[in-house]
């Protein structure tokens, strides 16, 4: 071993604390997770929080919101969505740095977990869509973004009532189900269909809408889809494209205008997430999941949620881990950046 270097690696860092760290840019990150460079906080202790984020009343000096909406009343097959907010909570050691996109969304942006949507009625659909609007009408009033952990996927048709109200969405829908059924059941607030009542309400512009992952038994309902002009990738289409073409293909269908992204755990492969409502053999690994949301890098992103983790069908705690980790990098993907930056990043996030 050389001498020399020996013995620079002893003056620099033999006496040094776990929190000297002398990159500027990873100082900014130690900083958020070091209370001195002697003392960094277990994670376990504490009282739990949406991605460990501070916590907060209210919506002032706010630039996202971390929002959990436990509500699962639209579900079609296995309950335990409304558990989901909670599930999260309780995922220690996400974050704070994003290793690929070289980020560190805490310290760029003011971010924190509000608590839940307060419901009227546990028993009222109709009434927790109209409760959800309300909410986040406000949130957008205060110029405020959203983030959110669901509940079922009914939740993001009355957020995007809210927030497409001026002007229509765009949407990367992530999921193993197109989710723009009819009614049924005497019911159009479910999960199945949430999507084709935010385009039918002028909320979502269909034509930059793209759903990623799509597969499983349904495929005769989401006719719509195909009608209103979404691009559709089947789970097989992301196979035989690779992530790159698909990544240029969201960003090319969604364009500059404002736009969401809304996660189903289902997406991925019940290998990794089994705990969910309705499991299709068959997805997403959350590697490849990772990469095409890293690509979204530089959208105007108003909005994301991660949605139907039901946490009792997976005692592993993976589905909830796995969520936790998509929920940081809707949230990264979410710093402001300008067109300059994110162009030099989309070629190496994948």
């Amino acid at each position: 071993m050389d001498a020399d270097r020996l013995a620079r690696l002893r003056e620099k860092y033999a006496d040094a604390l776990g929190g000297d760290v002398h990159d500027p840019a990873m100082k900014k990150v130690v900083d958020l997770v070091f209370a001195d460079p002697q003392r960094r906080k277990p994670p376990y202790s504490g009282i739990p929080t949406l991605l460990d984020a501070k916590m907060a009343e209210g919506l002032d000096g706010l630039d996202v919101a971390l929002i959990g909406v436990p509500m699962d009343l639209g579900v079609t097959n296995r309950p335990g969505a409304r558990f989901g907010p909670r599930a999260l909570r309780d995922i220690e050691r996400i974050g704070p740095y994003h290793h690929v996109l070289k980020r560190a969304p805490f310290a760029e942006m003011t971010v924190a977990d509000v608590g839940d949507v307060p419901f009227r009625s546990r028993f009222s659909l109709d009434m927790c869509m109209e409760d959800i609007e309300s909410y986040y009408r406000d949130v957008k009033a205060a110029g405020v973004r959203p983030l959110s952990v669901g509940g079922d996927h009914s939740i993001t048709y009355p957020i995007m009532r809210a927030l497409g109200a001026d002007r229509p969405l765009g949407m990367v829908h992530i999921d193993a189900h197109c989710d723009t059924g009819g009614e049924y059941d005497y019911s159009k607030f479910h999960h199945g269909g949430p999507f084709r009542q935010a385009v039918l309400d002028g909320v979502l512009d269909p034509e930059r809408c793209i759903q990623i992952g799509i597969r499983g038994s349904s495929e005769m309902i989401w006719e719509f889809s195909y009608d209103a002009g979404m691009t559709v990738l089947h789970v097989e289409d992301v196979g035989r494209m690779g992530i790159d073409a698909v990544v240029a293909k969201a960003r090319a269908v969604v364009g500059a205008g404002p736009t969401y992204v809304t996660f189903d755990v289902d997406g991925i492969d019940p290998a990794f997430t089994p705990g969910t409502g309705t499991p299709e053999v068959g997805g997403l690994t959350p590697r490849e999941a990772q990469g095409i949301l890293r690509g979204l890098d530089g959208l105007d992103i108003v909005g994301g949620d991660v949605v139907e983790v039901a946490p009792q069908y997976d005692p592993s705690t993976n589905t909830a881990l796995t969520a936790g980790q998509i929920l940081f990098e809707i949230l990264t993907v979410m710093v402001r950046r300008s067109p300059n930056e994110a162009d030099g990043l989309r070629h190496s996030v994948s």
